[in-house]
């Protein structure tokens, strides 16, 4: 290999999965493990169960997918993703709460813990809140695992200050705002398998750009050699949703 070859990109793929309760399933868990290679698994505060939480497990096990805990905030009737307002001291015991939960699992079942990932509200709160910022990473730091998040300037610099690792990702299946940031998923707008696949495309030959919802170009502060795309397993066309993305990551990282 020549001196000025450029290193293969690294793209992978996660999903939050294990979202439902006892007979009910959220989205097509076993179905969308063909596409993925990450699975974030709820851990009963806005979905799952003990019972969901070992069964996704050990099909991530099966599949050779590998593991995080996707935390949420205290609220299964809203699925987590509506607004609650939690001291910091709640918060890093609710996290650790959560976490241990399926780090036990994890270990009954001789699988890794590959990192952890807040979860809808909880994901929103930790970039607009230093204080519940701070709470969450602390908990994070216990398990030793990196965190997926935005890259913003304020998460890079508080993982850095506490010692986590910070795995940038890129959404594909809900919007971006004017700013870079995320819109949350009830406002956004309904993707198909061909946008995912342009927003790919465009996203790494722009190197970071995103198109937001109202269509302008933004910046993403996420390097396009390496990083996590996320897709959600209960969207509409959640299976269609991953297989473009698969594709698309196929034909991006050249293999």
């Amino acid at each position: 290999m020549s001196e000025d070859k450029v290193p293969s990109r690294w793209i992978e793929i996660n999903c939050d999965m294990g979202e439902g309760f006892g007979r009910w399933r959220m989205g097509p868990d076993e179905e969308l493990m063909r596409y993925v290679d990450v699975a974030n698994v709820a851990c009963g505060f806005h979905a799952g169960d003990p019972a969901t939480m070992v069964r996704t497990v050990r099909l991530a096990k099966e599949r050779g997918v590998r593991v995080g805990a996707h935390p949420g905030m205290p609220d299964i009737l809203g699925f987590g993703r509506r607004r609650m307002e939690i001291s910091p001291d709640d918060m890093y015991a609710l996290v650790l709460y959560q976490v241990g939960a399926l780090a036990g699992i994890l270990s009954a079942e001789g699988v890794a813990m590959n990192h952890i990932k807040p979860h809808g509200e909880l994901y929103f709160y930790i970039q607009r809140d230093s204080k519940i910022r701070d709470a969450v990473l602390r908990a994070v730091k216990t398990f030793n695992v990196p965190i997926y998040s935005l890259p913003t300037e304020h998460m890079v610099s508080d993982c850095k200050r506490i010692g986590v690792k910070l795995i940038p990702e890129f959404y594909v299946d809900i919007d971006y705002n004017d700013e870079g940031g995320l819109v949350p998923v009830a406002e956004s707008s309904p993707v198909t398998p061909e946008l995912i696949t342009r927003r790919i495309q465009h996203f790494v030959k722009t190197g970071g750009k995103a198109i937001s919802k109202s269509g302008r170009e933004v910046d993403i502060p996420v390097d396009t050699q390496g990083f996590s795309i996320c897709v959600h397993s209960d969207l509409p066309g959640a299976l269609d949703n991953a297989a473009a993305a698969r594709a698309a990551v196929i034909e991006q990282n050249g293999h």
